[in-house]
């Protein structure tokens, strides 16, 4: 579901540019699932090889690490470890939500009609581990480092941006400003130009960023009652939020009366959510201790050989990019010399 900040928040456009020289913690999980649900066939299924295998995620993470890296980026990927036992009800409802999606999906495929089959198909979308340990081998290959949290893979993302490692957490969730990212950027990894669904149009998808500071100074709140607004809205950890409380009314209760605790009228709800564990899942997540990122070179020879030979993609398709990739950072490696030199 995630949690519903939109309307809050502090918003700003930017570009991929602006993010040069610059480490971003990117939510690996969010990210791969993002390439499986956009990266298929008109029918709706993934791409794969000749095996079976998908491919999708493994040419989503392809071609936006060469554009990444061309820029200059610098992208670190944190993977989910075990999540906390109060998200269950959560992962229940999206398994339920793609049981259903699958029956309209071979519904609307039966029929003939590939635009709803391809959309349901999106909603289908789930991750297996051998989609995890693909994505761990390719970003390997291209030298970027992989991070395991123990916990919520936003947590760790986000506590690097406190620990001044990363300038931002880039996910499409905005739990990580309630996990404490400083900056976090969305639209990181699905920029672009992308078509409307049902829609012969397209609509151009540009990152944005969200500083959190900004938004707590521009919504009058502090850390710990941004996380208990996302508490009455409904969180990954109490999916179903409180009975009539949107974002604005949310906002309303923490600006008048502080904290939940403090809300008459939501006391009778309050007895039967968690909440005080919710919040200490916010303020003090479990997050892996990083010592140090450590950036490799590419090894454009192992890129090519597991992609082509085990993966089956395009050699020249494959061999374009790369090239394109040695290109960018054999200039961007000239120009450094050359303003060192003079």
């Amino acid at each position: 579901m995630g949690l519903d900040l939109k309307a809050l928040v502090v918003r700003e456009k930017t570009n991929l540019e602006s993010f040069a020289s610059k480490v971003v913690a990117i939510d690996a999980y969010n990210a791969i699932y993002q390439f499986l649900a956009i990266i298929r066939g008109p029918d709706g299924l993934h791409l794969s090889d000749k095996q079976g295998r998908v491919t999708s995620h493994l040419s989503g993470l392809f071609y936006r690490n060469i554009n990444f890296l061309s820029i200059g980026i610098k992208p670190v990927y944190v993977f989910d470890g075990k999540p906390p036992s109060l998200k269950s009800a959560e992962i229940e409802h999206r398994k339920q939500a793609k049981r259903d999606a699958t029956v309209k999906y071979e519904k609307a495929l039966k029929a003939g009609d590939l635009q709803e089959a391809r959309k349901y198909a999106q909603q289908t979308t789930s991750m297996r581990d051998t989609m995890v340990q693909d994505s761990k081998k390719i970003l390997n290959l291209f030298g970027i480092p992989v991070i395991q949290a123990p916990s919520e893979g936003e947590a760790t993302a986000a506590h690097l941006t406190q620990t001044g490692q990363a300038y931002a957490s880039a996910s499409q969730d905005f739990d990580s400003i309630l996990f404490g990212a400083k900056k976090l950027v969305r639209n990181f990894t699905n920029s672009g130009r992308r078509k409307l669904p049902n829609r012969n149009s397209y609509i151009e998808i540009v990152p944005e960023i969200i500083d959190t500071q900004k938004t707590l100074a521009e919504l009058k709140l502090n850390k710990e009652q941004i996380v208990d607004l996302g508490i009455l809205i409904g969180t990954d950890f109490n999916p179903d939020g409180f009975e009539r409380v949107g974002p604005k009314t949310a906002l309303k209760m923490i600006q008048e009366h502080s904290r939940l605790e403090d809300i008459p009228q939501i006391q009778e709800q309050l007895e039967r959510i968690n909440y005080k564990q919710i919040r200490k899942i916010f303020l003090e997540p479990d997050v892996a201790d990083v010592s140090e990122i450590n950036f490799e070179p590419v090894n454009y020879e192992g890129v090519t050989k597991y992609l082509v030979e085990e993966r089956n993609f395009s050699q020249d398709r494959v061999e374009t990019s790369l090239n394109r990739l040695k290109k960018a950072l054999e200039k961007k490696s000239h120009t450094l010399e050359q303003w060192f030199s003079e």
